[in-house]
């Protein structure tokens, strides 16, 4: 098989495995001058979310004089929407090997040699990989490249660094429970084998997935939170009315909007029961501006959850708008922003809603606690909390996510007050580019430690104020 692993930033046409030459090798490197890095950073596909956008962003920042990135992506399936466009807007033609896929098949024996034949080519120095599926493979494949080779025999496999990043984990809530102990007994042994650091988004997350669920040793990992173009909000208050034009919201109308995907794990159907449940509550109180919930997203539950709506009577009040590419708009349009997921890593969404100075309320789950903060008011007999930066609920609560909404809207004072604290905390811990700085300081200390050159002390939690 004549294979092409070359890459470039500059094309934007996403390009496949197979037909082409491997173009570039890296130079020996000298010890004593600056380290160079050749990184090929995998993710199962390039749907709608915010893993596809962090591996975009981490591709095109680390590509320079001193790095050298390409990023591998399976196909996105039927019924979910693909982010192929924002990898061209960001000048990243993503290497696409079309067996590679979300769900376990025969057809991840295939990919695994691919990307075995994909390293053997560009031997990189850092293989890099996101999400659960490409974690899998990526890391078998890694294991093959690392070993299979004649050097072996003299005791020097081939010398790459492999990496591996939680953006949130599948330990529970997707799968039945035989699946779910598989998944976790592979990602303990890979954790074991293959992976030199693991990579987490938050100190909660690495709480539940290290301590709870027992993936990697201690010393295995870095929290390194996401990071975003923060710039692109800063002007939120001069597009606060042209998403709510296109949906004719006056100016003292309140919208609380749902961002992400129609999947189960987002829980959208939790949403439209407190909605429901929210809706009763302030029919007694004709003086109050009306409140309409915008659900923002798009995928495979859509109709059902359409169906569910009108079944709960919410048709004039709850409005479907499916995806939107304009997040600097539309999320300056929404007084407050939900979130009622089962399981999540850090969501996008909130950092996003923060970014714009919105209120946030949601779910307890993963790295959501990291984000709201501190409890500032407990109301457990209303089964919601004040944090510092948002409302905390529990799972599967639909009168705490009633109760929750119910007071952002009674208390306006409490809105701003959230959002200029969480839009402060975003732009302090969030940017762009202390994500490109922390994630090039570990790979430069792990390619510094293999090399036996001095560095200074490794970190291993990026502190979060």
């Amino acid at each position: 098989m004549n294979c092409d692993f070359g890459f470039s930033v500059n094309e934007t046409k996403p390009r496949s495995v197979a037909g082409m030459k491997s173009k570039a090798k890296f130079a020996i490197r000298n010890p004593k001058s600056e380290i160079l890095m050749k990184i090929v950073r995998v993710i199962a596909r390039l749907n709608v979310g915010g893993p596809a956008r962090h591996v975009v962003w981490l591709t095109a920042g680390l590509q320079g004089s001193d790095c050298e990135s390409l990023l591998v992506a399976g196909m996105v399936p039927p019924g979910e929407e693909d982010m192929g466009y924002f990898a061209a807007d960001h000048g990243v033609a993503p290497l696409l090997i079309p067996q590679m896929s979300r769900e376990i098949s025969f057809k991840d024996a295939l990919t695994i040699w691919k990307l075995y034949r994909l390293f053997c080519r560009e031997r990189p120095d850092v293989v890099h990989t996101h999400t659960a599926k490409a974690g899998t493979v990526g890391r078998i494949a890694g294991l093959l490249y690392r070993w299979l080779t004649p050097s072996t025999l003299l005791g020097r496999p081939r010398q790459c660094l492999f990496v591996h990043t939680y953006h949130g984990h599948i330990f529970h809530s997707y799968y039945g429970p035989l699946k779910t102990r598989l998944v976790l007994s592979i990602e303990k042994v890979l954790a074991r084998l293959i992976t030199d650091r693991i990579v987490v988004v938050s100190e909660q997350q690495r709480r539940e997935i290290q301590e709870r669920f027992g993936v990697g040793r201690p010393d295995q990992f870095v929290v390194i939170p996401l990071g975003l173009d923060t710039h692109s909000f800063a002007e939120w208050r001069n597009r606060r009315q042209l998403f709510r034009d296109e949906l004719g919201s006056t100016k003292d109308e309140l919208l609380v909007g749902i961002v992400g995907r129609l999947t189960e794990i987002k829980n959208h159907e939790l949403f439209l029961r407190a909605v429901a449940l929210l809706k009763e509550r302030l029919a007694d109180e004709k003086s109050r501006p009306r409140v309409r919930f915008v659900v923002i997203g798009d995928g495979s539950l859509r109709d059902r959850l359409e169906v569910q709506a009108r079944a709960l009577g919410l048709v004039e009040d709850v409005i479907f708008v499916g995806t939107r590419r304009d997040p600097e708009n539309f999320y300056a349009a929404l007084d407050i922003v939900a979130l009622t997921s089962l399981n999540e890593g850090t969501p996008l969404t909130l950092i996003e809603a923060m970014a714009n100075a919105r209120p946030v309320i949601a779910t307890a789950v993963g790295g959501v606690v990291d984000l709201l903060g501190e409890t500032v008011e407990d109301h457990q007999n209303k089964r919601y909390t004040v944090c510092r930066r948002g409302l905390s609920i529990q799972s599967n609560d639909p009168v705490a996510v009633a109760a929750g909404l119910f007071h952002l809207i009674e208390n306006p004072e409490l809105r701003t007050e959230l959002g200029s604290r969480g839009q402060e905390y975003v732009v302090s811990n969030y940017s762009r580019e202390r994500l490109l700085d922390d994630m090039k300081t570990l790979y430069k200390q792990l390619l510094e430690r293999r090399q036996g050159i001095a560095s200074s002390p490794e970190f291993s939690v990026v502190s979060q104020k």
